[in-house]
């Protein structure tokens, strides 16, 4: 029998976002086309957020990389703006608040992105911080910059003006109906005072805004307790695309941050690169995941059962019905809504093994195979919290699986996986 979708305080966010497929050049029509979608075909699965990513207010924004010395579009407080010329609504200083409430008429919360610190362009300028007597000249640390975008400096903190910038930006942010931000060059390194700061500004804004922290390099499990006290959700790597050394390289990193996954904040392994992307992106051409289908779903099963949030990064309206299937498997994503306790319990070679529990009394197994070619796994059952009377399942065949009540015998193809639902007898 199907569960319904938790209250979304109490799951890993689920979303889409442009960047996988538009980079920095999406418009609000493809905006809109994707959030039409979204609430059409993923909404009553949790799929409830879209978000516009990063330079939304370049006007000369182009894909495959970031111009140098970009001229920004800002309001008279060095605050960004939506460049009217991709996001119409925009015009006449309206921002982003006419598209926001559109995505809110579709019963979906709406997000930006936006990076560290104050725009260059300011500092040039020498705008004025709104409400301050400072200026953005004052407030700036200009040695203090991002090393893959030159759009801005970062803060100085021990001027007072540094948070009133923070919290005047956050203020338009929620005057224009903003629900999510993803905060870049947060990471790497630890930006402590800065996310601090940009917390600050979005508990003054009072607007219950999600803060996603990127780009997340070699974050050590040392800032979880920071992590926790000041965003919802936090990057574990840098950005990660339709490769399998980079879907690999996932599995370390999740083993790491599953543990501490709940509502008080979660461990993002990053986007989805399904479906079709590349269409104007940072990276490769207009294309279909390469990631083959087997990869896809073990890439969908770690995320899942590590309880990562899920952002997908194709265009979805373009994407095929098999990527559209694998999003929308209510079996599967129930093990990220109401699972506990997702661990790594063995990795031996190419075989990697994890268990998690459900407090309806379920558990939940996924059984992964790193090798190069099909193979076939024998999994004792014992090693995945498994009990000689149990059912099971395999969430993404929908397939009900036999096995001897000791061993399970799994064919998985190359760089394959399973996801399984072990029900125990006084269940059934």
């Amino acid at each position: 029998m199907s569960r319904a979708v938790p209250d979304r305080r109490r799951r890993p966010p689920m979303g889409w976002n442009s960047w996988d497929c538009y980079g920095t050049t999406v418009t609000e029509d493809e905006v809109l086309a994707n959030a039409h979608f979204l609430s059409e075909h993923l909404l009553p699965l949790g799929w409830d957020t879209v978000v516009v990513d990063i330079q939304w207010y370049e006007p000369t924004a182009r894909a495959g990389g970031y111009n140098a010395d970009a001229p920004l579009l800002l309001d008279r407080y060095g605050r960004q703006l939506p460049v009217p010329a991709r996001f119409p609504s925009a015009a006449g200083g309206a921002g982003f608040g006419p598209l926001a409430e559109r995505v809110h008429g579709l019963g979906l919360r709406f997000g930006l992105h936006v990076m560290r610190g104050i725009p260059r362009l300011a500092v040039r300028r020498d705008l004025p911080v709104a409400g301050t007597s400072w200026t953005a000249r004052e407030i700036a640390s200009t040695g203090s910059t991002c090393p893959w975008n030159s759009d801005n400096y970062g803060l100085d903190h021990d001027q007072p003006g540094a948070q009133a910038y923070y919290d005047a930006q956050v203020a338009q942010f929620a005057a224009w109906g903003v629900d999510f931000i993803k905060a870049d060059d947060m990471l790497f390194p630890y930006h402590e005072r800065e996310i601090e700061a940009y917390h600050r500004a979005i508990e003054r804004s009072g607007r219950p805004i999600e803060l996603s922290l990127s780009p997340g390099r070699d974050l050590s499990a040392a800032h979880l307790h920071h992590l926790k006290d000041h965003c919802d959700l936090w990057r574990v790597s840098d950005d990660l695309w339709d490769r399998w050394p980079d879907v690999l390289a996932q599995f370390p990193r999740m083993a790491r941050w599953a543990p501490w996954q709940g509502p008080d904040g979660w461990a993002d392994a990053d986007m989805l690169p399904l479906g079709r992307i590349g269409i104007r992106a940072e990276r490769g051409g207009d294309r279909l995941s390469r990631l083959s289908h087997a990869e896809q779903v073990t890439l969908l099963t770690l995320w899942i059962i590590a309880r990562s949030p899920l952002m997908m990064g194709g265009d979805l309206p373009t994407s095929p019905p098999e990527t559209i299937e694998l999003l929308s498997n209510r079996e599967a994503l129930e093990v990220l809504w109401h699972s506990t306790g997702g661990r790594e319990v063995l990795r031996e070679g190419d075989l990697v093994l994890w268990a998690a529990d459900d407090p309806a009394g379920y558990r939940y197994a996924a059984v992964f195979s790193l090798a190069d070619e099909p193979t076939e796994r024998a999994v004792p059952l014992a090693s995945i919290g498994g009990e000689p009377t149990d059912a099971v399942r395999e969430l993404w065949t929908h397939e009900e699986l036999v096995h001897d009540g000791t061993t399970l015998l799994l064919s998985l193809p190359a760089h394959g996986a399973a996801l399984l639902r072990l029900t125990p007898a006084d269940l059934w």
